[in-house]
């Protein structure tokens, strides 16, 4: 057996947290109750640390494949979805830009809440703060969608302006911030800060690794959220009438290349989605999943440093390729699963159960409260007022590079 790591987690760091939790603790007022304290970080077999340490983790028996070494990435992570192992990782909670991989969050939070049947006629004021230059899925004002449409332009598209007419029926575009915080706090992601549910890039806004994979394996556990995530093509409307029916359509395609297979990358054998992005300040970043042998792995790829637009997805292949061929080969550097306060069940564990028509209900365990013990009200204040002022800062600061199309 081998531990391969280029760092370690310091005295100095973990005393950083404690301090950081003793300011989130501090009383407001006398008599005034607090907040729940903030639990230590998950354990796992081969202690928490580990992942939170820098450089490549790896625990290689004999006979293992050497890991890929075309990897270039800042941040990576290969997991198993099923048992949420994570198999190996580079600097896994470093914190990053996610550009349009924020997506994946955004549809666990409000996917539930707008299910696809239902449908909406988006306004002039949902499309006015899409940012200029920011991909789009096409979406006209005065015009009624089915919401199953809205999501596919998420999913396909990385539409922003379909994010921001679901994150107005949602209840706004701050709110639905606030309850992506909330959401990634209760899956135990604690590397995630939302400043734009779109992923458009802004200030302070940044995920992990290890989060993006959370996040994936969350989502897949949900069917609709899956077959979203796995179409490569499909026809939006145009123009439509009061029902949503189009009267006429137009193709929209993946821009996930490992799904379609486009560009020069080849479709990935057996690959479930999941999602893609890009910003010129977060680079190329990507959640893939794949099913091989009865083994489902993802994989996280956030801004490769070398080759151009296909680096992403040639790196992601790289790693899921060799996560296959390390079946019972190497042993955890850790898990995606966050470990469950007493009497409560893990809130990972908790997301496979979903209805009939694969949508989680309202007051299910997946939506419910975090495993860590804080009250998903209390989240939602403390992530609302966070978001309110990251918002009025970034007006205060423009300039932000765009997010683009993927080239």
């Amino acid at each position: 057996m081998s531990i391969r790591s280029s760092g370690r987690r310091t005295a100095a760091g973990a005393a950083a947290l404690a301090v950081g939790a003793s300011v989130l603790l501090a009383p407001t007022a006398a008599g005034t109750p607090r907040a729940e304290p903030l639990p230590p970080r998950p354990a796992s077999p081969v202690g928490a640390s580990l992942l939170h340490g820098a450089g490549t983790h790896v625990r290689a028996r004999q006979g293992a494949p050497a890991l890929p070494d075309d990897v270039s990435a800042l941040s990576w992570l290969v997991a198993d979805v099923r048992t949420g192992e994570v198999l190996a990782a580079h600097d896994a909670h470093r914190r990053l830009p996610p550009a349009s991989t924020l997506k994946t969050l955004f549809a666990l939070t409000a996917l539930p809440r707008l299910p696809g049947s239902d449908r909406h006629t988006v306004t002039d004021a949902e499309l006015d703060d899409v940012p200029e230059g920011s991909s789009t899925v096409g979406l006209s004002a005065d015009h009624t969608y089915r919401v199953a449409d809205l999501w596919r332009g998420v999913f396909l598209s990385s539409g922003n302006d379909a994010v921001h007419v679901l994150a107005e029926m949602n209840g706004g575009w701050e709110v639905t911030a606030a309850q992506m915080q909330a959401k990634a706090r209760s899956l135990g992601a604690r590397d995630t800060t939302v400043v734009s549910p779109d992923g458009y890039d802004a200030e302070g806004q940044a995920s992990s690794a290890y989060d993006l994979a959370v996040f994936g394996r969350t989502g897949l556990a949900d069917p609709a959220f899956a077959e979203y995530a796995a179409t490569a093509d499909a026809r939006f409307p145009g123009g439509t009438y009061s029902d949503g029916s189009p009267t006429w359509t137009y193709g929209i395609e993946n821009t996930n290349r490992l799904v379609t297979g486009e560009d020069g990358v080849g479709r990935y054998p057996g690959i479930i989605g999941v999602k893609n992005g890009y910003t010129s300040r977060a680079g190329f970043t990507l959640i893939a999943a794949a099913r091989r042998g009865g083994r489902t792995l993802i994989a996280t790829v956030m801004n490769p440093q070398r080759g151009g637009a296909n680096a992403v997805y040639e790196e992601a292949w790289s790693l899921l390729d060799w996560g296959f061929a390390a079946a019972g080969r190497v042993d955890p550097v850790g898990s995606l699963e966050p470990t469950a306060s007493p009497g409560k069940p893990s809130a990972v564990a908790a997301v496979a159960p979903v209805t009939a028509g694969g949508v989680v209900p309202e007051g299910s365990p997946a939506g419910s409260p975090s495993a860590y013990g804080w009250s998903t009200a209390f989240l939602v204040t403390v992530a609302l007022a966070g978001a309110a002022a990251l918002r009025s800062r970034r007006r205060r600061s423009p300039g932000a590079p765009p997010d683009t199309r993927l080239p």
